[in-house]
This record gives structure tokens, C-alpha cells and sequence, in this order.
């Protein structure tokens, strides 16, 4: 599109975490002026886990000019280790893929999720994000759409980009009413400090140990925050949203582990703890009309087993720039977006249900950067 029609472009984004925070800013970045990001949350809070930004990732950060912002709030990886539940027998280690394809050593950013939502909302014009916004109608009148929030704002806009998630208001409007899948399994998660660590953490790399039956315990150094991250997941048939957790139950679940992870488990303050179970969706046929879109787990929620749902939807921010950069109109635009982007995250998806196999483990990273 010229330069003059991106500039007169309004474009609203439902959903204020990273894969609409993203998106604002990469179609900032190409010189809209019109965006504004409506989040349902009064406030954002300092919740979630750490999470690892792939090169890939970090390069679009770097053309995006926010390099830095994201790299003083995180830690630089240039490996990945995968260990048996013991830790006696590493089973793979693997440097990151696109270490070195960027011109210039590009690591692997672990970063706690909170620090990244605040890192991008810092770079983002004042007044861009509203919270206090839950969205609850949407129409689609062709060449642009129409929200209405519950409190009474009722906005038009030539772009709407649904990132509200895996439960995505958006998507069951004009896509899909198809609910979450339960994947089998819950995640448990918390951020502890360092000096509880017990030599967990030697150096700056993640380390994942395999246990039987899909136990996977996962354990992501924040030095920088003076923490690291401590998450289990294991197999459970319980769907509910937040499962209730003992530490008696922790120390069954990582039973056979490394003992320092057991230690961890008998003693750590399970209120601090995030219990989730864990879901997906399946792949939509179609994300977009011609003024609105997903993106993000809104299109194409995925199991964590390959730690590419946050880089999956940083990448759909830039695939989405580069979209109407290049097309005559929205509608061309996000057509090439879904063709560019879905083949991929299909094939994310599929491979996140795989999960890991312990005992067969050829790759971290099968066919994906």
C-alpha cells in the first residue's frame, strides 16, 4: 500500500499481550499512525513464566529499532540442552537455529513474560493500548468493522486484528465457534529466586529433563532478574481451567527426577505457583475477511512443547507488516498474510501435539527456527 494509505489507515487490535502489543508495533513501524491496542484488563499485572525469543525473532527486533529495550530485560542463549530426568545422559544439545544467520551473533532471549509485555508497551506512542476493553460484538461491514466493548465504546476501524487468545472473541464471531482442546496434561509454573535454584542453573541456557510417561520438567535462568524459572509438565485427565496442586503431588509428578528438582518440588510455596491445564485449538480454516484478522494464539493456539507460541505470533506481526506494505488493499493484504502464515503454524501445531519422545530425541527443534 502507499505511503499516504497506510497513513490513513485505523487500525484497532483486540488483545494487549505480546502478539497484539507486537503487531501494534510493527505496523508503527511501516507508518501507521492510527493504532490503538484494547485490552480487557484494568491493569497488566507481573504474571506468567519466562519464555525464550528465538533469533528469528530478535532480528525483527532489531529492524524494528527495539533491540536493545528487549535485550537489557532479558538473557542471551546460544544453547539449548535436553537431559534425561536424572540428568546423568544428555540426550541433546543444540545451538539455536539462526545463531548466526543474521550478520551478526544473534542469541536466544529468555525473558519473563512480564518484562516483554512491559518492554513493548514502553516503546509504544502514549495512549496506543486501552485497558478496561472487553470486547463483546463485533460486525463486519465489508470494508472496515465495527466493535462494541462492554463499556458502552462502540469503535469502526479499516483493520481489526482479533490477538485475544486461545478463547478469542474475535475468532468465535467470524471464524470459528469450535472451543479449546484439551491436550491431556497440566503446567505448573513459578518463577523462584535464584538462590533457590540449588545448581540448576549453571550458566545462561535452559535445560529440559525427560521423564516417562510426557513428564518434561523445564528449567529457564533469568540472571538478570536474579530468578529462574521453574515449570513441570506432566499428564493429567483433569480438563479443568486451574487444577488444585500439593507439593505432595508435585513430588509424585517429578518422582525419578533429579533430586535437586524433587527437593524444589517438596518444598516450594505452591501458592506461588501457576496451575494450568493445557489446550490448544485446532487449525482454522480461514483467519480473515477483508478487514479483519487473527493473529497470534487466536488463530493458532499451540502446545508449549516447542516454545513457539510467542514467536509464532511476533513473526505474524511481521508477515502482516510486510503484507500491506506490499498490497493494494487490506483484503489483499491479509489474504497474503494467511498464505504466507498458516502452512507454518499448521505445522507448529501439529508438531507441538507430538510433543517431545524422551527416548528418541533427534532434534529440539524439528524443521523450525
Amino acid at each position: 500500500m502507499k505511503a499516504s494509505q497506510l497513513q490513513n489507515l485505523s487500525v484497532a487490535i483486540i488483545g494487549g499481550g505480546y502478539g497484539g502489543a507486537t503487531a501494534a508495533l510493527a505496523l508503527a513501524n511501516i507508518g501507521i499512525k492510527d493504532i490503538t491496542v484494547y485490552e480487557q484488563a484494568t491493569q497488566f499485572a507481573q504474571v506468567g513464566a519466562a519464555i525464550g525469543l528465538r533469533p528469528t525473532s530478535m532480528d525483527l527486533f532489531r529492524q524494528w529499532g527495539v533491540f536493545d529495550t528487549i535485550d537489557k530485560v532479558s538473557v542471551r542463549s546460544n544453547l539449548l540442552n535436553i537431559l534425561s530426568a536424572d540428568g546423568n545422559v544428555v540426550l541433546a544439545e543444540e545451538e539455536w537455529p539462526g545463531l548466526n544467520d543474521y550478520g551478526q551473533l544473534t542469541h536466544c532471549h529468555l525473558i519473563h513474560r512480564a518484562d516483554f509485555i512491559d518492554a513493548l508497551l514502553a516503546v509504544l506512542p502514549a495512549g496506543t493500548i486501552k485497558t478496561g476493553h472487553r470486547l463483546v460484538d463485533l460486525v463486519d461491514n465489508g470494508e472496515n468493522a465495527t466493535l462494541t466493548f462492554e463499556n458502552g465504546v462502540v469503535v469502526t476501524a479499516d483493520l481489526v486484528i482479533g490477538a485475544d487468545g486461545i478463547r478469542s472473541v474475535v475468532r468465535k464471531k467470524l471464524f470459528s465457534d469450535a472451543e479449546p482442546v484439551f491436550s491431556g496434561e497440566h503446567a505448573y509454573r513459578a518463577v523462584l529466586p535464584t538462590e533457590k535454584s540449588l545448581g540448576l542453573d549453571p550458566d545462561n541456557n535452559p535445560r529440559f529433563y525427560m521423564g516417562r510417561n510426557g513428564t518434561v520438567v523445564y528449567n529457564l535462568p533469568l540472571p538478570n532478574r536474579r530468578e529462574f524459572s521453574y515449570d513441570i509438565t506432566a499428564k493429567s485427565a483433569d480438563g479443568s481451567w486451574a487444577p488444585e496442586i500439593t507439593n505432595e503431588d508435585l513430588v509424585r509428578t517429578v518422582e525419578g527426577f533429579d533430586e535437586r528438582i524433587v527437593e524444589i518440588a517438596r518444598t516450594i510455596d505452591v501458592s506461588t505457583m501457576t496451575c494450568r491445564a493445557v489446550f490448544d485449538i485446532d487449525p482454522v480454516e480461514n483467519w480473515h475477511t477483508n478487514s479483519v484478522t487473527l493473529l497470534g494464539d487466536a488463530a493458532h493456539a499451540m502446545l508449549h512443547h516447542q516454545g513457539q507460541g510467542a514467536n509464532s505470533a511476533i513473526q505474524d506481526g511481521g508477515a502482516l507488516a510486510d503484507a500491506l506494505l506490499a498490497a493494494q488493499t487490506v483484503g489483499e493484504a491479509l489474504t497474503a498474510f494467511q498464505e504466507v502464515r498458516k502452512p507454518v503454524t499448521d505445522e507448529l501445531q501439529r508438531i507441538s501435539r507430538d510433543g517431545w519422545q524422551p527416548e528418541e530425541v533427534e532434534s529440539a527443534f524439528p524443521g523450525q527456527k
